[in-house]
């Protein structure tokens, strides 16, 4: 296997993005995936913000706008906030970006997984049907998600997560806005309504040590749609999977190695909304290898610092706000409206303390009280 420049695992928007960079300002790159079909299956809501948008123009993965959202508090009353973002075919979108990266030059593997890792030597061992390649790279991107296995390999502590389960149901009625559940029979998380034209994304996360099964409560509420006319009995699809939650991890660069997306911990731990810096993360990698490749010193710890920049106080008061929720849970607190005003981002409540509030440094890792 010749060596390469850069070496991508994982080919979801992170990991698409830091390809295509990278191979637009010339280095060999190779970007593996361990699934069959990029993007497949699809394990999330499939909303992006608007800035977002220049990902959806391809007809394959634009499906709807949505301008609003409508947040239940347990008490019953309904909130409604702008909201304005796309839903999109997520794992058309997935494809759109890895397109675009062998387009601009990039090897692609999918199939291929991540079997071994010499730091020291930079060689990466990558399965692929029944071969083993050593793989010569001078920088790796980690874009493996929230089980990176490259974090694994490297002997650093898992992310902490919560567990999703997500049905498509017929939509009965079309509809702008999505609809958001905050109540403590989801807790550590909440439930969510998606449009995607004549179908919707039902959903729920949940930190599975405080309520193990998914299941029932999403059950649940599928039937109280039902009831009230909004969506059919059907269920067209199921899927689930992780989301971190802790927060970033203390440093997105160890040697050549560079973090991005759900791997470096940048999901929102309150919303789970992570495609966007997945991609924001991944382009900035792609651009650092590229730098670190033409001999600029500190360039990979630079990608460190600017997206520490970038996220981490969003990121640090979204975990201060889940450790509330937690300790709200631990006091039955969570069937009254305070609390989830105080935990969720449509409230002005979310965004109050800052200054009186202890921020959690780089180094601090979430775990429940």
């Amino acid at each position: 296997m010749p060596p390469v420049d850069v070496l991508v695992v994982g080919l979801g928007p992170g990991g698409g993005s830091a390809a295509r960079i990278a191979a637009q300002g010339g280095a060999r790159v190779l970007a593996v995936d361990r699934r069959a079909v990029v993007g497949e299956p699809v394990q999330c809501a499939e909303f992006i913000p608007l800035p977002m948008g220049c990902h959806a123009r391809d007809g394959s993965v634009y499906c709807q706008p949505i301008t609003g959202m409508t947040t239940y508090l347990p008490s019953g009353m309904g909130h409604d906030s702008d909201f304005p973002g796309i839903m999109i075919h997520r794992g058309a979108f997935d494809r759109a970006i890895a397109r675009r990266a062998e387009q601009a030059g990039a090897g692609l593997w999918t199939g291929a997984t991540l079997v071994g890792l010499d730091p020291a030597a930079r060689v990466a061992r990558i399965r692929r049907g029944k071969e083993t390649h050593g793989v010569a790279y001078r920088v790796l991107v980690a874009a493996d998600g929230p089980h990176s296995p490259v974090a694994a390999h490297l002997g650093l502590p898992a992310l902490a997560t919560v567990q999703t389960r997500q049905y498509t149901v017929p939509l009965l009625k079309a509809q702008q806005k999505t609809d958001i559940w905050l109540s403590g029979d989801y807790p550590g998380g909440y439930a969510w309504l998606f449009p995607k034209g004549t179908q919707a994304n039902l959903g729920l996360g949940v930190h599975k040590r405080l309520a193990p099964d998914l299941k029932a409560p999403l059950d649940a509420l599928h039937r109280t749609l039902v009831r009230a006319g909004r969506v059919g009995p059907e269920i067209l699809g199921r899927t689930g999977g992780a989301i971190p939650v802790g927060g970033m991890r203390k440093t997105l660069v160890h040697g050549a190695v560079l973090f991005v997306g759900d791997a470096a911990g940048l999901t929102h731990p309150i919303t789970g909304s992570g495609i966007a810096p997945a991609v924001i993360s991944g382009e900035r990698a792609g651009a650092a290898a590229l730098a670190c490749l033409r001999g600029e010193d500190g360039a990979l710890a630079e990608y460190d610092e600017e997206i520490r920049d970038l996220y981490q106080p969003g990121l640090d008061r979204a975990v201060i706000r889940r450790r509330e929720l937690i300790a709200a849970w631990r006091a039955s607190a969570l069937d009254q409206d305070a609390p989830h005003r105080r935990g969720w981002i449509a409230f002005a409540e979310y965004w109050q303390g800052a200054n009186q509030e202890h921020t959690p440094t780089a180094s601090e890792e979430w775990t429940l009280p």
